[in-house]
């Protein structure tokens, strides 16, 4: 890297843009810039690390420009200590200074980074996702799609579900302070279409919902475990994860955890991608583990522990269960067999 550059964030202010840093990988999550600057110089470990990986958003934009910011999608290694692995971070500036200099706005810069080794294009439901939430950010009007889902969410038993976009879902999302709309979600959300509650689920989950509609959803997963309904229970999941309403979160995730649906896969991945904030107290954490030791697919577990471990505010927790003088036989099977692998 240049001498006088030693993070991206010095790169990115030396081409005279202002800039944001998210985390894409489990939750589209703001970066403090101080912390985002910590993490960038090995101080800290990076807070949301997913399968090995930081899934970093950076959007930035000339200081003078009219036009929609430039957004960089980032996929780069975390070590043990879930803390950037610099070389490559050091790799990914210098390929965009050699190809673009620190003219990063310039108008023949796109294209230039398409076969960079850290650039990722996140899935479809992320990418509408983040869309939306930028045209929120930077006060630009919603896709041409939104208009078309609003009017769907006041008549959805009679409009034809299949004529949305994806894009649209999302931009309504991120708009439920907007008009109707959130009185139209809670008004319907139990008898949507189930593509369309899937998609809106995925794009819920990256927003913080108000307590109203996460008291909605905690109804839904109520009648979904009473029921034994899954997909509205991993939708309803989806959607409430993003909620800052704690008590009821940690509420809906014991229930889930002394349910039918306590050993099912899909199910235990949405707590540990979505939900793992839950897992702060020991206990329920414990009882996640000991779920995971009973299934006996693969090496499920041991991907579950793993994950979780990386977690910085987790790691503590999972590795004092290590040492807990009382587990349970199939956890302690579990836990032995990582050691042994």
């Amino acid at each position: 890297m240049n001498s006088n550059i030693s993070t991206l964030g010095e790169l990115l202010e030396a081409a005279g843009t202002q800039w944001r840093a998210y985390d894409i990988g489990r939750r589209i999550t703001k970066l403090d810039k101080a912390e985002f600057t910590q993490i960038e110089l090995g101080a800290r470990p990076y807070p949301y690390p997913l399968m090995g990986h930081a899934h970093i958003a950076i959007q930035f934009w000339d200081k003078n420009a009219t036009q929609d910011p430039y957004v960089w999608f980032l996929k780069f290694p975390i070590d043990e200590q879930s803390k950037l692995v610099l070389a490559t971070r050091d790799h990914f500036a210098n390929l965009v200074l050699e190809a673009l200099g620190t003219e990063l706005t310039s108008e023949d810069a796109d294209g230039k980074l398409d076969n960079n080794p850290y650039v990722f294009t996140p899935n479809a439901n992320k990418l509408a996702a983040f869309n939306a939430l930028m045209k929120v950010e930077i006060k630009r009007p919603a896709s041409q799609y939104y208009e078309a889902v609003e009017n769907y969410f006041h008549a959805p038993l009679i409009h034809d579900w299949q004529t949305l976009a994806v894009q649209g879902l999302a931009d309504f999302a991120m708009r439920l302070e907007h008009g109707q709309n959130q009185a139209l979600l809670q008004s319907h959300w139990q008898v949507l279409p189930g593509e369309v509650q899937n998609t809106l689920a995925a794009m819920l989950e990256h927003v913080a919902i108000s307590v109203s509609i996460t008291e909605l959803l905690s109804k839904s997963i109520d009648d979904a475990l009473e029921n034994q309904n899954k997909a509205m229970l991993i939708n309803s999941l989806r959607a409430i994860s993003g909620s800052s309403s704690k008590g009821i979160l940690e509420k809906c995730v014991d229930n889930v955890l002394d349910s039918v649906f306590a050993t099912d896969i899909e199910i235990l991945l949405i707590l540990v991608g979505r939900l793992w904030q839950t897992f702060i107290l020991p206990e329920r954490l414990y009882a996640l583990l000991d779920n995971a030791a009973q299934v006996s697919e693969g090496d499920f577990f041991a991907g579950v522990f793993a994950d979780l471990v990386a977690i910085p505010a987790l790691r503590p927790q999972v590795l004092s269960i290590l040492r807990a003088p009382s587990r349970d036989e199939t956890l302690s099977r579990a836990i032995g067999k990582l050691f042994n692998a």
